[in-house]
């Protein structure tokens, strides 16, 4: 099949384009310009906000068009306006951050939205797909993580542990939270163009299984290769912290728990990495090649403050 991806040179793109390489398909990626783009692929230069950029893609047609790096509504439906609908499908990458707070976890793909969370515009695209009549599937993904993430999540527990600092830790460090490897997620959306039950799908996508701040500590202190009894957590209350701010402490501060059944049966997909595994991979693959040169430490001191 022809496909455009939006991206496709960092953190998602990468492993999806190989895998979709793979599967013997017609790549075009829009880029930015600033990775390399696999040989024998089209690449297409500019920013998706420019519309002299954009133009590029005037009258083009494609079987499969993928979005990974749309935020707002109107990023996606910019390129349709150039492209039209893909022939096939439209990939979208969503975020689980779509879902209202609540009481019952894990999150299944029909619970609440939050209208204003700061990925609503994800929910409004995946809405005007399906009121547009394009075949579409969109995936929601939990905290996505692995070699070349740009979102300071596992490096922010690496860079910790490897200076033997304390870790700041919200509360009793028994709120449960959600990775889930980049390459499983890749290999979800490279599996679901050729899936028809994936049509007008949306799909959480994540690691199977929640863990506790505690455990994930332990985790990536075994990742570190360090005995996670040998690492001091400071705890430090959430009161008066806006839960999703996500600014001193990497990760939302409320649970954040999806259930993956619907991914895992229709698509007959199951995550290769386990969370040790995807750990393990990030500090092999991504923090010990590209040590953080100089941490900043400061925003932990404001937290530890914050004993109970």
């Amino acid at each position: 099949m022809k496909i455009l991806v939006m991206g496709g040179t960092r953190f998602v793109g990468r492993p999806l384009v190989a895998h979709l390489l793979a599967a013997g398909h017609e790549l075009t990626l829009f880029t930015r310009g600033k990775n390399p783009v696999p040989n024998n692929v089209e690449s297409l230069v500019g920013d998706r906000n420019d519309d002299e950029a954009l133009a590029q893609l005037q009258g083009r047609r494609f079987d499969v068009i993928v979005d990974s790096s749309g935020r707002e509504c109107a990023d996606t439906r910019r390129v349709i306006d150039r492209t039209g609908a893909p022939n096939h499908r439209l990939v979208y990458v969503s975020s689980a951050g779509v879902y209202a707070n609540s009481d019952l976890w894990p999150l299944d793909e029909d619970a609440p939205l939050d209208p204003s969370s700061r990925h609503a515009g994800k929910a409004e695209t995946e809405a005007w797909m399906r009121q547009q009549g394009i075949a579409f599937t969109s995936f929601r993904p939990t905290y996505i993580v692995g070699p070349g993430n740009y979102n300071p999540i596992e490096r922010w527990f690496f860079d910790r542990l490897s200076h033997d600092r304390p870790i700041p830790i919200p509360g009793d460090g028994s709120t449960i939270t959600q990775l889930g490897h980049v390459n499983d997620l890749a290999m979800a959306m490279a599996r679901s163009i050729e899936v028809e039950a994936a049509c007008n799908r949306i799909y959480n996508c994540s690691g199977n299984q929640g863990v506790t701040f505690a455990g994930l500590v332990a985790a990536a202190a075994r990742a570190c290769g360090k005995e996670p009894e040998s690492v001091e957590l400071r705890s430090f209350t959430i009161e008066g912290l806006d839960g999703k701010a996500r600014k001193a402490f990497p990760l939302r501060l409320s649970h954040f728990l999806t259930d993956t059944h619907r991914v895992r049966r229709e698509l007959a997909w199951e995550p290769a990495f386990d969370l040790e595994a995807t750990l393990a991979d990030s500090w092999k693959n991504d923090w010990v090649s590209q040590p953080s040169p100089d941490p900043d430490f400061s925003a932990d001191e404001a937290l530890i403050r914050r004993a109970p």
